[in-house]
C-alpha cells in the first residue's frame, strides 16, 4: 500500500485499484502503484510497502552461507620445489 501527499493541498492519497487525484494545480494522480503529476518534486510518499518475494529453491539461511562463502579470501600455499 502506498500513501502518497500533495506539498500544494497536503491531500493524501492511499493506493486502491481505483484512479484517485487530489484536484488541485499539479493533479496528482494514483493509481495502484503508479503515481503521475505534473511536477513530482511537489509529491512526498509518506509510506512504501514492498514485498520482497524470494523466488529461489535455497532458504535464506543457505543464501546468507553462499554469499558468506563468495566472501572468503584465498590462502595460497607455498611448496618448496625440489
Amino acid at each position: 500500500m502506498i500513501i502518497v501527499r500533495c506539498k500544494e493541498c497536503n491531500t493524501e492519497l492511499t493506493s486502491s485499484n481505483k484512479i484517485q487525484t487530489c484536484g488541485c494545480a499539479n493533479q496528482l494522480k494514483l493509481e495502484g502503484n503508479k503515481i503521475c503529476a505534473e511536477n513530482l518534486d511537489r509529491v512526498v510518499m509518506v509510506s512504501y510497502d514492498r514485498e520482497e518475494k524470494l523466488n529461489s529453491v535455497f532458504s535464506r539461511e543457505e543464501l546468507a552461507y553462499q554469499e558468506q562463502r563468495r566472501k572468503r579470501k584465498v590462502k595460497r600455499l607455498n611448496f618448496e620445489v625440489r
